[in-house]
Order: C-alpha cells, then sequence, then structure tokens
C-alpha cells in the first residue's frame, strides 16, 4: 500500500499536482539536496512525508540548534548548502542562534518551516506554536525570510535562495510554507531551477592598478579570510611571486599552509601583528570584513594601499577604507592578478623559502613575536595541541567553539593547510557550535577525521548531541578542556577587580555522561594520554569524550 502511495505521488508530479510538502522536497532535491537536518513535529510532518521518495537523507539531532550548527558543518565542508527542516514557533526559534552564527561566517544555511495557515486570524487564537510573526523573527538574523502563499511559488522561492547562494556573499535563508498548504494539492508547475552562473569578474582596470601596486610594493602583505578558500593556489602563488607575509582570520585560517615560511597563521589579533600590517606599503585583503571580530579591537589603520578582492561590494565601504576595490569571486579576482602579472596559479607539492623582496628573517622575527606576550598564559594548551596534530591526518576536520582553548590555543596553534578544514564559530560568537558542527561535517564526509574541541561550559550547551552522535556510530572524538565553568568570564571579571560570579559551574564527570548516552568517555592528563586517546577515539564507532582538567596542565 506505500508503494502505491509513492507511485501516486510519482504520477502527480508528473501531472504538476502536487502537496506543499511534495513541491518542497522536490524542489530541495531538484537543486541537488541529499541531505537534511531536523527534528519531525506534529506541522511538517507531510515535509517528512516526502524525503525519502526523493533520495533525501535525514539526521534527527536532539535539538533545533544542533540542527542547525549540524547543517553549518555540513554546509563549511562540503560547500554546498545545509539544510534545516523544523517545525513551527519554538522549533524555528531554536534554530536562530545558528542562523545568526551562519549569516556572521557567510555560511549558506536553508531553513525550512511550517507558518500558521494562509487565512490564520491577525488575533490570536491559540493555535499550536502559534507565535505573532516568523518572518519578522527570522528577517532579524538571515538574509532574508520569505513565506509563500501558493504551491506554485514554493519552487521559485526555493530558486530563490540558491540564487543567492550562488551569486552573492553566502548566508543563511528561512522559507515558510503556510501549513495548509503544506497538504494542499494544487498545481505546482515546472521545477523552478536556480540560473548557472559564471564566477563574477573584478573590474579590468581595477585589476590593473591592483596588479601595478603588488609589482611595485617592497613590503606588502596578505591578509586571507574564509571567502578565499576557494583561492588557496593562487593565494600562494602570489604571496610566493610578491614574497608576501600572510595573515589569515579564523576563518581563513590553513588557506595556506600554516608551516610555509611565509605564514603569520591566524594572528590579525596580535599588537605585533598589527603594528607590523600598518607598515606595510600594500595590503591586499581577500574574502574577509576586517572587522572587529576579526582584530578583537577595532580595526588598525594601515599605512599603505589597501586593495580588496570580495564577493561583497558592501565590503568596499565599511571597515578600513578600501583604496583599490576587487569586486568578484575571490579565485576571479586572483587569477585575474596573476594573469596580468604574467604568472599562473599553480599546486606546489613543497615548502620553498621565501622569494621576492621580504627578508626572511624579519618574517620570523614577526612570527616569535606574534604571541610573545602570550606565551605564559597559552604554554597550558600548546602540548596537548601538538598531540592532536600529530595523530591527525592533513585532510582532518577540526571544529572548536568559543572556548579558550581554541581561540587562545587551537586556533594559533595547531597549524592547518588547505587540505584540513578548522571550522569556527567567529563574529556572532555563539557557545554549543563544536559538537553538532562537528556531527555535520562526520555525515558529509564520514570518510575524513572529524575532531571536536570544546570547553566545558560551552559542551553543555549542545551536549545532548553525544546521542546523536551514539546512534549514527560514525567515529567522533570530542576534546573537552575542562576548566570548571566559563573560563573567559571569570577572567574578566578577576581583570576589572571584581568578584567572580556566577561563572564557577558545579564539577560534571562529563566522560560517565558519554557513555550514558551511549559513547565512550576518558580522563587524561598528559598530552602523551590524548595522543593515545585520540588514536584510539578515531577507530571506535560513536562519539569518545576526552576530558582534559584544568589542573592537570
Amino acid at each position: 500500500m506505500e508503494a502505491d502511495r509513492h507511485t501516486d505521488r510519482r504520477t502527480d508530479s508528473r501531472t504538476g499536482v502536487l502537496t506543499g510538502g511534495e513541491a518542497l522536497v522536490r524542489a530541495l532535491a531538484a537543486h541537488d539536496v541529499t541531505q537534511a537536518f531536523g527534528i519531525p513535529g506534529t506541522h511538517n510532518l507531510e515535509i517528512y512525508r516526502h524525503l525519502a521518495a526523493y533520495g533525501v537523507r535525514h539526521t534527527t539531532p536532539r535539538h533545533e540548534q544542533g540542527a542547525g550548527y549540524a547543517a553549518d558543518g555540513y554546509a563549511r565542508v562540503t560547500g554546498r548548502p545545509g539544510v534545516v527542516i523544523t517545525t513551527t514557533g519554538p522549533a524555528l526559534l531554536n534554530v536562530t542562534a545558528a542562523v545568526g552564527q551562519a549569516y556572521s561566517d557567510s555560511v549558506p544555511l536553508l531553513v525550512v518551516s511550517p507558518g500558521m495557515p494562509l487565512r490564520h486570524p491577525r488575533l490570536s487564537t491559540g493555535l499550536l506554536h502559534e507565535m505573532r510573526s516568523q518572518t519578522e523573527a527570522l528577517r532579524g538574523v538571515a538574509a532574508f525570510s520569505h513565506r509563500v502563499s501558493s504551491v506554485a511559488e514554493i519552487g521559485a522561492a526555493v530558486a530563490r535562495a540558491f540564487t543567492l547562494f550562488r551569486t552573492r556573499r553566502p548566508r543563511p535563508v528561512h522559507l515558510e510554507v503556510p501549513l495548509d498548504l503544506l497538504t494542499a494539492a494544487e498545481t505546482a508547475g515546472p521545477v523552478r531551477l536556480a540560473p548557472a552562473t559564471a564566477p563574477t569578474l573584478p573590474d579590468a582596470e581595477a585589476v590593473r592598478r591592483a596588479a601595478r601596486a603588488l609589482r611595485e610594493a617592497r613590503r606588502p602583505a596578505l591578509v586571507l579570510g574564509g571567502g578565499a578558500r576557494g583561492a588557496a593556489t593562487a593565494c600562494l602563488t602570489l604571496a610566493e611571486a610578491c614574497g608576501a607575509p600572510v595573515v589569515t582570520t579564523a576563518n581563513g585560517k590553513g588557506v595556506v599552509p600554516e608551516r610555509h615560511p611565509l605564514s603569520l597563521g591566524v594572528s590579525l589579533h596580535t599588537e605585533s601583528v598589527q603594528k607590523w600590517l600598518a607598515g606595510r606599503d600594500v595590503v591586499l585583503a581577500v574574502g574577509t570584513e576586517l572587522a572587529e571580530s576579526d582584530f578583537w579591537s577595532p580595526p588598525t589603520a594601515l599605512g599603505g594601499t589597501l586593495v580588496r578582492a570580495d564577493l561583497d561590494p558592501d565590503q568596499m565601504h565599511s571597515g578600513l577604507p578600501t583604496d583599490i576595490a576587487l569586486v568578484g569571486d575571490a579565485r576571479a579576482c586572483l587569477e585575474a592578478l596573476l594573469s596580468d602579472m604574467g604568472l599562473h596559479a599553480r599546486v606546489r607539492h613543497d615548502i620553498p623559502d621565501p622569494r621576492g623582496g621580504i627578508d626572511g628573517d624579519e618574517v620570523a622575527a614577526v612570527r616569535d613575536a606574534r604571541y610573545a606576550g602570550s606565551a605564559e598564559r597559552d604554554a597550558r594548551w600548546i602540548p596537548y595541541l601538538r598531540a592532536i596534530r600529530a595523530v591527525l591526518a592533513d585532510d582532518a576536520v577540526i571544529t572548536s567553539d568559543s572556548a579558550q582553548c581554541c581561540y587562545y590555543g587551537a586556533l594559533p596553534h595547531l597549524p592547518l593547510g588547505p587540505a584540513g578544514r578548522y571550522l569556527h564559530p567567529t563574529g556572532f560568537g555563539t557557545l554549543g557550535y563544536a559538537l553538532p558542527a562537528a556531527l555535520g561535517a562526520k555525515v558529509a564526509c564520514p570518510e575524513r577525521q572529524v575532531v571536536a574541541l570544546s570547553g566545558d561550559g560551552g559542551l553543555q550547551f549542545t551536549v545532548q548531541e553525544l546521542a546523536t552522535a551514539a546512534q549514527l556510530r560514525l567515529p567522533l572524538p570530542v576534546v573537552v578542556f575542562d576548566n570548571g565553568g566559563y573560563g573567559e568570564i571569570r577572567d574578566e571579571m578577576a581583570a576589572r577587580g571584581d568578584r567572580p560570579t556566577a561563572v564557577d559551574l558545579a564539577p560534571v564527570d562529563l566522560p560517565a555522561l558519554a557513555r550514558a548516552y551511549g559513547g565512550q568517555g576518558t580522563r587524561v592528563c598528559h598530552p602523551d594520554e590524548l595522543a593515545l586517546a585520540l588514536t584510539e577515539a578515531l577507530r571506535t564507532p560513536g562519539p569518545t569524550l576526552i576530558a582534559v582538567p584544568e589542573e592537570t596542565r
């Protein structure tokens, strides 16, 4: 009987008569969506009914916020939009923190939800999950929130979202389908597809001006953000040709190999690198906002020419003043620069000595000075991070939380190259990101090593996703540096001379909690123990929580 019902629905697809739920899933499948994250609810069952028939797999986290972070992690490692299915009201609001993080970090995320019926009264009637306006709530955190008014409009609305993902700065989108439309059978019309597009090319005259500035530069530098990831080869080629040291933001971590002699790593926030950068005569910034969240302070004024390459033209008017604007796809911009300079992007399989006009000793001196002021603080994490790096493959995916062990520890001190990925919640700075983002990354790339790094405070925002990881039975180490609460806020209170308040949390046996959720758990007190535990966790189905107590660091 169920097979007959599926056959009937496929017949309806050919005649163009579909329910809103099927029209939505058909539109997603037409845009090559094969994976969704979410939790079924009373109002979205018509969507779930059609997923399998259209080849869309589904992962069920234990909370909608976890679904959002998982879809975010999926999107970052695949480059394809992450899809979240929620139900109405509280479920949709649960995912808004993840939507805000995706907006901050330019992650393509599509959140689909039911909404109140088409002719629902403006005055409250007490309908289940009723709220004043879901679209108004989501417009505050998404690129746009759209409520369709017919089954025929659903395909066009999905195509609009994917057009944004492909042609503009990728950001999250919310699509609302009134719950009565989900079950209404209407003419859906033909499948609507986002148009095929070519990469946006920069202005030719701007390219010539930028190339001339780089050729004539005596003290050039590159600043790379997340938008430069698709141009990694061109970035390295240009850096080597110009002898330009490279600084990255958190989202740009690993775009060029962090062990390369020209790499200064994730250090834009350090005083020594900011001072050094202010003295460059030409700075090329690729795919980055150059925002306060990148500098960890108001952006430092530059003394030379600032060339910016970015898909978003609005970036040319924000933050630091832009002298030469290259508006377009990052790879297209850099390849145009290289072509004007008589060069071609090429993959390097070795790490050469620095070339061009930059003194290698100067680069080494800046590299040594960048964290001199924080060496004592960071020393507690570095041995453990070295142990992690020694175990992981070059293409490993590491997810992190807004935790001291991550932004003070792993961002600057755990080197990566272009084959690996480091997913970090910058800008919006949400807590609880690491574990569910690692789930999404592992679902996307089950053959790659994926490790989550977190603190004990942030972990407990989404710790229930250990159950999801256990159910999936995919190897997933979760390394938790346990400082007994909210360590960053505790330190800030102490620095102000305040008495620490509401920052110390009662001890939790986190390894036991992981075992209760169906995974494994252990506690380590030495980097060598962490290396052994991590090696075992990478071949153990399900999650393994590895706790590193503060008193042992």
